[in-house]
Formats: structure tokens, C-alpha cells, sequence
């Protein structure tokens, strides 16, 4: 029986202990964030660097069949977020799935959930950093300013803005979310309109024949659109901010539902309908890589200034997204901290009461990011988009599997589930983790960067099991500590 477990049952038996938190590492939080916090940090996660930078490079390699992969992985995506908003409101917990990973999979599975997750976050951050940089190269000021030196002044940036206070990171996520959502709501409109009055884009007229023309809908075959699966994937991997945040608002009952229900729509409009309209505004070769296709439509319509905008929008998209990967894993490593399977320094909060010591340790693999734009500055995005994917997908996969867990011991009267419920469990959850598994394998179809990240696999197991060893003992002072805390008698 995990630690957790015992807690619960501790706290069933004396109810005047509720105040003490389930988990050690949800102590000494603010509860600053407000509905319109959470609500926007959803959608933050929903509009990330995956589609405005990320899809261009997409719909270059599958064309316009990419809106078919969005939809399908953010069906996926939604069953996630719905079973982690489920555990959010049987337990809100700032250590969200590894705090539930500790409850229905013991230590092991939380050890497991939390370090694949910050691989997750920190390579994801590197991802965000190169963006940035590649963002600011759009203007002809910044071109002679090297890649590295500009991802490393924009991680300096958005640290010292995480550090200050819970709140402020709720209220600028709140406005970057505001600014993406308007954003891409002004572009689907000026979409429209092209495709209303059939005005050019780059000398050609938009609409269905635009697609027709240029080898339909899978102009490269079926294998690119299964190939850019994961990168799709990665597109999502900020919506389970949702159920960490939820450690921090003072009213989770309410909150969290609103904000998981309203992913679905946002997902179909921002994601489905914005490729649509790009796929049918310029063909699927005018797009690159290296340029987000907003900025690539924009700035071929002939209004002037309209991709200088756009580029300044979605630079702030990927400042918002490593804001988020910073704020999301100091929370997880100061949950895994407590339970003695992180760094020790990595509990320590400031004044403010954020966990900085997890926050400077994501920040110091991103250093290593800085290092990568260097060496590597035309492939540092797509290797360090293939290697989150692996912690993404691990995430996802053990959010399921929690989620099974719960669900077995809601049935055997053990735990009660919330009226907020995933629907279809165990089907879904299955599903959900057979779909995971094969995009996974499908990488292996990849010869430039998917089969090398598997090979990264074993690298991974390794080191987590090598890691295990290390902190195991720690592990379980920490939790004989715990559970002798617990069986004191209650005055």
C-alpha cells in the first residue's frame, strides 16, 4: 500500500485532520489562482509552439491531411485531460499525476511519472527557446544576433518573471493566452474573407483548388501523415497544465470541469479549423520549418506589417509555453522532492512560496538547450520536438493507467469517484493507451530523427533505473517518516 494511500484512509478516520494535505508536497502553496487563471491557462495549453511553429513544417512533409491528425490526436488528447480532471477533483494536488501515480501505482510509478515528465518539460523548453530565437531572426535587426545568444536571453527573461509569485504567473499566461486566442480568431477571420472574395495569396486563387492542384489531400502518401504523429502529439502536451494548477485555485470543483469541457472546442476551431484554412489559402510546399505558416500567409497577402504582427504573436505563444513548462515542472519536482525521489533542493520555495529549486533545475537543462542552438541551430527544434514526445507520451500513457487504477477501486468501494467522470472507462482508457503505443512504434518509420529517438529508449530506461537505485533508500526514509507522522495519535 502506497503512502498516499494510508494518508487517505488516516484522514476517513479522523476527520479533523482534513487540513492536512494528501500529499507532503501541496504544502505551502497559495491558492492565488482564479477561475479566469485556469480557464486561460486550458487554452494556453491548447495554442502552443506545435501549432504556430511546429505546423508549418507539417503540412510541408503531409499536406493538408495534417487537419486529419490534429483531429485525431486531440480526440485523444481530450480522453487525457478528462480522466486527469476526474483524479483533479477526487484529490486536487500541485503534484497532480505524480502525486496520483504515487496513490495507485506506488513510488516507483511517481518516480517514473515525474522524471519522464520533466524530460518532457525541459526538452520542451529547448524546443520553446529555439522558436523564439527562430521568431526573432524573422526580423532583418536580429539576423546578425546568433541563435544561441537570443534563446539564452529569452530563458533569462521568463525565469526571473516565474520566480516572482504564483499570481503573476497566472496573469501573464491569462494575457499570452488572451493574445494567441484573439490572434488566431483575427487570422481565421482575414482566412475567410481570402477564401470569400477569392482574394490572391502569392499570386494564387485560395480555396478547394488549392489543395486539388497539388496532389489532394495526401500529396506524399499516407507514411508523412503517420510520421508527423508524434510532433502532433507534442502540439498537445501542455493541456494537462489544467489538473497541476488546480493545486493552486481555492475552488477545483468548479474550475476544472469548465476549463477540461471547453478543451474539445477549442481544439476542433484553433487546431482543425485554423490547417484547414492554411491548407487552403497556400499549398502545402509554400510552407517550411523554419517559419511559422501564419507568418508565411500573412506576409504573402500584401498588407503591410502583417507578418511583422503575426511573428510578434507567436513569439509571445512560445514565451508563454516555456512560462508554463517552468511553472508546471517546479511543481512536480517539489512533489517528488518530498517523497525523497528528486534533489533535495528542488522543495526549497521562496517567499513568494514558489518552488524555485525545481524551477532553477529545469532552467539549467535548457542551458544545455542554449548549447544544442550552437552546435546544431538548424536541427535543434525538430531533434529536441522528437525526444519530448517520448516524455509527453509516457506522461499520457501513465495518466491512463492511473485513471484504470481509480476507476478498480471506485468499483471496489475503496475511493468514491467524482459526478465529473470520464466517460466509457475501461474501454477508453485502453484505447487511449493502444493509440499512444503505436504512434510510438510508428516513429520507428522515421530514419532521420523517429528511429534515433527510439533508440533513446533503452538510454532512458537505464538511467531511470540507475536513478531508482540512487534514491530508493531516501525514497523510504521518506516514507517511514511519513507513515510514523501519521500514526501519532490526534489530540
Amino acid at each position: 500500500m502506497s503512502k498516499d494511500s494510508v494518508r487517505t484512509a488516516d484522514v476517513a478516520a479522523h476527520p479533523q485532520a482534513t487540513a492536512t494535505p494528501a500529499d507532503a508536497g501541496d504544502a505551502g502553496y497559495s491558492k492565488d489562482l482564479k477561475h479566469r487563471h485556469v480557464n486561460m491557462i486550458a487554452i494556453g495549453g491548447a495554442i502552443g509552439t506545435g501549432l504556430f511553429l511546429g505546423a508549418g513544417g507539417r503540412l510541408h512533409n503531409a499536406g493538408p491531411a495534417l487537419a486529419l491528425a490534429y483531429l485525431v490526436c486531440g480526440v485523444f488528447a481530450f480522453v487525457v485531460v478528462r480522466a486527469l480532471g476526474e483524479l483533479v477533483l477526487y484529490r486536487p494536488s500541485s503534484g497532480s499525476f505524480v502525486s496520483y501515480a504515487r496513490e495507485f501505482l506506488g513510488e516507483k510509478g511517481a518516480y517514473v511519472a515525474g522524471w519522464m515528465y520533466f524530460l518532457n518539460w525541459s526538452t520542451t523548453g529547448i524546443a520553446d527557446i529555439t522558436a523564439i530565437a527562430l521568431y526573432t531572426h524573422y526580423w532583418s535587426v536580429f539576423t546578425s544576433i546568433p541563435q544561441w545568444v537570443l534563446a539564452l536571453v529569452a530563458l533569462a527573461v521568463v525565469l526571473a518573471v516565474n520566480l516572482i509569485s504564483v499570481k503573476i504567473f497566472g496573469e501573464m499566461e491569462f494575457w499570452f493566452a488572451i493574445v494567441k486566442v484573439a490572434t488566431l480568431v483575427a487570422f481565421m477571420c482575414v482566412g475567410i474573407f481570402l477564401l470569400a472574395t477569392q482574394h490572391p495569396v502569392d499570386g494564387r486563387t485560395p480555396g478547394p483548388s488549392v489543395i486539388t492542384d497539388h496532389g489532394g489531400l495526401l500529396p506524399h502518401g499516407v507514411m508523412p501523415v503517420v510520421l508527423v504523429m508524434q510532433g502532433v502529439i507534442f502540439a498537445y502536451a501542455a493541456l494537462e497544465l489544467v489538473g497541476v494548477a488546480a493545486g493552486e485555485t481555492a475552488e477545483p470543483e468548479k474550475v476544472v470541469p469548465r476549463a477540461v469541457n471547453s478543451i474539445m472546442w477549442r481544439v476542433g476551431l484553433f487546431y482543425v479549423g485554423s490547417v484547414v484554412l492554411l491548407a487552403l489559402l497556400l499549398p502545402g510546399s509554400a510552407y517550411s520549418a523554419d517559419e511559422s505558416p501564419f507568418v508565411t500567409v500573412l506576409s504573402k497577402i500584401g498588407v503591410s506589417g502583417a507578418g511583422d504582427v503575426m511573428n510578434l504573436v507567436v513569439l509571445t505563444a512560445a514565451m508563454s509555453s516555456l512560462n508554463s513548462g517552468l511553472y508546471s515542472t517546479g511543481r512536480i519536482l517539489r512533489s517528488m522532492a518530498m517523497a525523497g525521489s528528486a534533489p533535495k533542493f528542488t522543495a526549497r520555495m521562496n517567499r513568494s512560496q514558489v518552488p524555485y529549486g525545481g524551477i532553477l533545475l529545469t532552467c539549467g537543462v535548457c542551458v544545455l538547450g542554449v548549447g544544442l542552438n550552437f552546435l546544431m541551430p538548424s536541427q535543434a527544434f525538430e531533434i529536441v520536438l522528437n525526444i519530448a514526445s517520448l516524455g509527453i507520451i509516457s506522461t499520457w500513457v501513465i495518466i491512463m493507467v492511473c485513471h484504470l487504477v481509480f476507476v478498480r477501486r471506485a468499483r471496489a468501494g475503496l475511493v468514491t469517484r467524482p459526478d465529473f467522470r470520464l466517460p466509457g472507462s475501461p474501454v477508453t482508457e485502453i484505447v487511449t493507451i493502444a493509440f499512444l503505443a503505436a504512434v510510438l512504434a510508428l516513429m520507428g518509420n522515421d530514419p532521420e530523427v523517429g528511429r534515433k529517438t527510439l533508440l533513446l529508449i533503452p538510454v532512458i530506461a537505464a538511467a531511470l533505473v540507475g536513478g531508482w537505485y540512487t534514491v530508493r533508500s531516501r525514497v523510504s526514509k521518506a516514507t517511514d517518516a511519513e507513515l510514523t507522522e501519521l500514526s501519532r495519535p490526534t489530540e
